[in-house]
């Protein structure tokens, strides 16, 4: 069993993005500038942004945070997009979800400009994604496919079951694991209404787990010599932690692990590769990669 380090493999890349953003600014081109846009104080979402602040500080990027208050009105919200949207100093932006509830989710993610939607959520990323073209690919499915790479674990021909299907996790992952170009394996999709979850996962080489639920994939549902990605992260009460929490994953690890091949931590394994995606996803914005 090997255990896929999330934290040393993102470390590598902002290494790579940092040496490459360096070599454009040398160039007298433009350092590469995030904008995240964060409503509230949620703790996840707080926690989160930081380390995006602190991850644009390692790969050499600007980074600009705003912030509003809970009770901002959807209607200035909306503003504060548009004013991104034209602004050429911004190569990239996101507005850090979950949004208040009198917030309309989806209508934000539509008002972004596709072209500077880094975290991948705009339905022409979503749509150009799913047919194989170039585009910003959700940041956390990309973080996945990225570490798979990197530890050289073959997926082509092999049966992959994901289980979730969020439009932020699940269902761009299995496209992408479907995807000739990606993951080139048979894939399986799971969610509330599957009958039997554990059946299909006994048949899996590739556990892809994003259902959200703490300890739900357990020894007893994992074949011998799979690949396991936990993709959750979960805060349950933990009174021994100064925080007061624990992030746990959709894994039981101790019970999964040692029949697995290759198995991704919580924390540590996918979290960080997520920060590290939108980077990249930046970094190609900066550069009019996908869109001229």
């Amino acid at each position: 069993m090997q255990i896929i380090d999330g934290k040393v493999t993102a470390a590598e890349i902002k290494a790579e993005i940092a040496a490459e953003v360096q070599n454009i600014v040398a160039q007298g081109r433009k350092r590469p500038h995030l904008v995240a846009i964060l409503v509230g104080h949620d703790g996840g979402s707080e926690t989160y942004v930081r380390n995006k602040v602190q991850a644009c500080e390692q790969c050499g990027f600007l980074s600009t945070l705003i912030r509003y208050e809970a009770d901002v009105t959807e209607a200035e919200l909306l503003r504060c997009i548009e004013k991104l949207n034209h602004d050429v100093t911004v190569d990239g932006f996101i507005v850090q979800l979950p949004l208040p509830p009198h917030i309309d989710e989806q209508k934000i993610i539509m008002a972004i400009d596709y072209r500077k939607d880094v975290d991948g959520f705009h339905p022409i990323n979503v749509g150009r994604m799913a047919i194989g073209l170039p585009c910003f690919v959700s940041a956390t499915p990309l973080g996945i496919m990225t570490l798979l790479r990197r530890y050289q674990i073959k997926t082509s021909g092999k049966k992959c079951v994901v289980l979730g299907r969020s439009n932020i996790v699940g269902k761009p992952m299995a496209q992408l694991m479907a995807q000739k170009a990606y993951g080139d394996a048979t894939v399986t999709i799971c969610h509330s209404h599957t009958q039997d979850i554990a059946a299909e996962c006994r048949q899996a080489d590739v556990i892809i787990a994003a259902i959200g639920q703490p300890g739900f994939v357990t020894g007893d549902m994992v074949k011998e010599g799979a690949v396991v990605i936990d993709v959750g992260t979960t805060r349950v009460a933990d009174a021994t932690r100064k925080s007061g929490f624990r992030l746990s994953g959709d894994v039981c690890f101790d019970a999964v692990a040692p029949k697995c091949s290759y198995i991704t931590p919580v924390p540590g394994g996918v979290g960080p590769m997520t920060i590290c995606s939108l980077m990249k996803n930046t970094l190609a914005a900066s550069k009019n990669e996908y869109y001229k």
